[in-house]
């Protein structure tokens, strides 16, 4: 088997008298499409931090891509997409990959080539106050993708879209995943889980689920991920 990708053992994170992740441990894989699913509060973007390296754990160990999460070598490996937009309105879509192509210090042809695989290509030189929401979603995946990174994190990038918007992105995300790039995705929509090979279930900074959602449905014999879910946090009370 190949080394995981991203690597949790024990983590922990409190914020003064708060726990926001208790005891987290998981692996993925390589080319893995990975769902962090859970409601508003359950500690997904607390995750998503710590994996990135931007959130000190207070007890275990984070690996990524073999080195210890936030590790200057990882830098260029690692795409992430916050919930905040980092593109400017003001900018083309060109305008916008080329300088954090610079801050990147991604090569000259990646502002093309990413522009291509999220199929903007046609809409370089728009305006980005000027698209959809679900073309800014993708001009923010363009940015974190310059570099070629091997890890995609990627943090409620559906969220206000419709659903034809999201089964859009979630055909990319299988394109990548082809490609061998590891994706982290969160999301409070259940139903996103049955795109995932992966999942991950959160509730009050505990992990309920580490498996798949087919398996999680044959477990809980229920129907649908949210019912599972809340079959789940049950047995968690």
């Amino acid at each position: 088997m190949l080394e995981p990708t991203v690597s949790v053992s024990g983590l922990c994170v409190r914020k003064n008298k708060n726990e926001l992740l208790s005891s987290i441990s998981f692996d993925i894989q390589p080319g893995t499409i990975c769902g962090l699913l859970g409601p508003s509060g359950a500690g997904k973007t607390t995750l998503m931090r710590a994996i990135v390296g931007i959130q000190i754990p207070t007890h275990g160990n984070v690996e990524v891509l073999g080195e210890k999460a936030g590790s200057k070598n990882n830098r260029a490996k690692i795409g992430y997409v916050t919930q905040a937009s980092s593109i400017y309105l003001d900018l083309t879509v060109a305008q916008n990959l080329k300088f954090f192509a610079r801050i990147s210090k991604a090569d000259k042809q990646s502002v093309d080539r990413t522009l291509k695989i999220v199929h903007l290509y046609d809409k370089k030189n728009q305006l980005v106050a000027t698209l959809s929401g679900g073309e800014k979603t993708r001009v923010s995946l363009a940015v974190a993708m310059l570099a070629d990174p091997d890890l995609l994190i990627l943090d409620e990038p559906t969220v206000g879209l419709d659903p034809l918007l999201r089964r859009d992105l979630w055909k990319l995300f299988n394109v990548l995943a082809k490609k061998g790039k590891t994706i982290v995705v969160s999301s409070h929509v259940m139903d996103e889980a049955l795109h995932c090979e992966q999942l991950l279930l959160l509730r009050e900074g505990k992990l309920l689920w580490d498996d798949s959602a087919e398996k999680l449905l044959k477990v809980t014999k229920k129907t649908s991920v949210e019912d599972a879910f809340v079959d789940l946090m049950k047995g968690d009370k």
